[in-house]
């Protein structure tokens, strides 16, 4: 595999930098980091080690555009684009592919999956979305590899968010029926669960409460998925409605000289209340 060069560690590396345009310019940027008198952080990464600043760059992104401000999104995904550079880069250094190959893959693999788009090939027609076999197309590319899966299952990464797991684990489940039909029935389930909790906790049993807590959980995941809820979206949302609602409470107690600490629950209950009671006036 081709190498991409190193600047030289001169006095004009950042003018060098600056005239170049584009993703190369963080390409170049990323080789000079892992340089051999590079930075030693920089040089010390692994993929495992950079793997949890991938997620966590992800989720920064998702916040940014939970926030409405473009140019924190912008600056987040840059932040992200910086990690498929850094995996990118380390898998050049081990000979195993580069940048370009990572472009390439998602190129082809945009194209060969939307012939409703760009045709099988230049001139044909567009099919229709509606015809097009998503899973058949994903089941072709992983032949291709020499992948089979032992269960529908197989193939949800571990890593995902537990809630996102869960809704993706029973998708999977649903393609050969193993699902309900009306999201009524998930909430009959989420009754049920919700009673075995509760038979729990009077047993004191710490690891008993988890594994129902986890039950509980699991079954509200798929009814998010019944209801084409997002839940990591719709936790956000309630984060950020608790975060500015307590944060009204700290606001309200700060204007008498006071601190949450320095009130009682149902002051902060009253004041709760009246913060909710003016976000709804408003719409």
């Amino acid at each position: 595999m081709t190498r991409r060069p190193v600047e030289p560690r001169t006095a004009s590396d950042a003018v060098v930098f600056d005239r170049k345009a584009g993703i190369e310019r963080l390409l170049e940027i990323m080789a000079r980091l892992r340089a051999p008198d590079g930075c030693p952080w920089d040089r010390e990464q692994t993929f495992a080690t950079i793997a949890p600043y991938t997620v966590e760059e992800a989720c920064e992104v998702a916040d940014a555009i939970a926030s409405g401000d473009m140019g924190h999104l912008r600056e987040e995904l840059g932040d992200l684009l910086l990690q498929v550079v850094y995996h990118a880069h380390m898998a050049e250094e081990a000979d195993e592919f580069d940048f370009d190959a990572v472009v390439a893959a998602v190129s082809d693999k945009m194209l060969r999956r939307h012939p409703h788009v760009f045709g099988d090939a230049p001139g044909a027609p567009r099919a229709d979305p509606a015809s097009v076999d998503w899973e058949g197309m994903k089941a072709a590319e992983r032949a291709a590899r020499g992948e089979t899966r032992e269960s529908v299952l197989d193939g949800v990464p571990s890593t995902l968010a537990a809630l996102t797991r869960a809704v993706k684990l029973t998708k999977r489940a649903a393609t050969v029926g193993f699902d309900w039909t009306d999201p009524r029935d998930v909430l009959s389930k989420i009754a049920e669960e919700t009673r075995e909790l509760v038979d729990e906790l009077p047993q004191g049993d710490h690891d008993r409460i988890e594994e129902e807590y986890g039950d509980l959980l699991f079954v509200m995941a798929n009814l998010a998925r019944h209801l084409k809820v997002d839940p990591e979206a719709a936790l956000r949302r309630a984060n950020a409605k608790f975060e500015r609602r307590f944060r009204g409470i700290e606001d309200a107690l700060k204007a008498e000289g006071r601190r949450p600490d320095d009130a009682t629950l149902a002051e902060m209950d009253a004041i709760w209340n009246a913060v909710k009671a003016r976000e709804k006036a408003r719409g």
